[in-house]
């Protein structure tokens, strides 16, 4: 009873939160888009919808915990581990903007999708070889324009929690553009949402952030290596947050 009240009370709360904050998102779209050809600020402002749709809800608690980067690289590829939908409202939480990778199903829910669509998101139909081209060239012309793309590399949220295998595409692009490496790390959203289960739950989420892995100097031969080496590092990450070893974040730069 206490779960489904809990759900209840937690859609209504989403619902809500993204009616209204597409509304927000649409006064700083209308405005901006003429000048703002990469679409950072109306980005930023629907990665802010995504943080209050967290704060707002009583039964999470969202943090950025560790040293967040004050100056990220100029071209860079964000990968994180999956473990909820909620990682989009925890990893929003970082003072940068980034046009994510999502399955294109997420593209056709109201107010959200059309936000998502509106500042650059990239849709990927799964399963499809061709949308999946399409869609990485889609986040490596975005990382030609110096906008960070975020990816997550397993391509599905994980069950168990543990790391699933990690697909090329985010790493083939990075090497392609040139750009570095980001690693992410989130853990305790997966009580949030959990996958295959409708109902929410209490979640305390925590997110950070890695050191940049460069890619230069690699080729695409260098893709196995290259993701080896971030999978080792979000490995580390994760063990520093389950362990409880990272600290709530006191400073953040804001940037777009």
């Amino acid at each position: 009873m206490l779960r489904a009240v809990l759900t209840i009370i937690t859609w209504i709360e989403l619902f809500l939160v993204a009616t209204l904050g597409f509304v927000f998102m649409m006064a700083v779209y209308l405005p901006t888009r003429p000048f703002d050809s990469r679409r950072l600020i109306s980005g930023r402002a629907l990665r802010l919808v995504a943080v209050a749709a967290a704060k707002f809800n009583p039964f999470w608690r969202f943090r950025v915990v560790g040293p967040v980067p004050e100056a990220r690289p100029r071209r860079v590829v964000c990968v994180s581990n999956h473990l909820s939908y909620t990682d989009i409202f925890l990893i929003s939480h970082l003072p940068w903007e980034m046009k994510w990778l999502s399955k294109d199903s997420i593209f056709r829910i109201p107010c959200v999708g059309w936000g998502m669509w509106l500042v650059g998101d990239v849709p990927l139909a799964r399963g499809s070889a061709q949308s999946a081209k399409a869609a990485l060239s889609r986040c490596a012309e975005w990382l030609r324009r110096d906008v960070p793309v975020m990816i997550f590399p397993e391509g599905t949220r994980s069950p168990t929690g543990e790391l699933l295998p990690f697909k090329d595409g985010a790493f083939r692009i990075a090497i392609e553009t040139g750009a570095d490496v980001l690693p992410i790390a989130v853990w305790g959203t997966q009580s949030a949402l959990p996958k295959n289960d409708w109902r929410a739950g209490f979640a305390r989420g925590v997110v950070t952030v890695g050191e940049p892995i460069s890619t230069r100097g690699m080729t695409l031969a260098d893709v196995p290596r290259l993701k080896g080496e971030a999978r080792t590092r979000i490995e580390a990450l994760l063990e520093r947050l389950r362990s409880g070893e990272e600290r709530p974040v006191h400073r953040q730069v804001s940037t777009v």
